[in-house]
């Protein structure tokens, strides 16, 4: 696992942002499509009338596909060095070493840089100003 420093993980952000971008937007569309997807289902259970199969059928193809679409999406982040911890929000971590140990460099959509850590265990609920020290 690569270890950023600060200024390391900050010089990724042009990279990561727009990707962090496009998965909070493909997060929102596959939720939409979950939407549509379970209300044919509950209207196919309640008394399943004038919906053609291929209906639900395509409803299913979309969530498949936006769902592949995210993981991709999750998987070009992860090719920058970033962990996503967080797809609604657009939440992500950069590990960096502190006194020896592993810990989390932590920015989130919206945020202009990498202000914060924490540790493994201590998540967003943790975090720290920078420095690390």
């Amino acid at each position: 696992m690569r270890h950023f420093t600060p200024e390391e993980a900050n010089d990724a952000l042009p990279s990561v942002r727009p990707l962090v971008e496009r998965l909070v937007e493909q997060r929102q569309e596959h939720l939409a499509a979950l939407e549509r997807q379970e209300e044919l289902e509950g209207h196919i259970r309640g008394n399943g009338g004038g919906i053609p199969p291929a209906t639900l059928a395509d409803a299913a193809a979309e969530v498949d596909r936006l769902a592949r679409s995210l993981a991709k999406t999750v998987d070009e982040i992860a090719s920058h060095g970033a962990q996503v911890k967080d797809l609604d929000e657009g939440l992500i971590d950069f590990p960096a070493e502190r006194r020896g140990e592993t810990v989390l460099l932590c920015w989130k959509l919206g945020e202009d840089e990498i202000r914060y850590w924490h540790t493994v265990e201590g998540g967003f609920a943790g975090r720290q100003e920078l420095p690390l020290d």
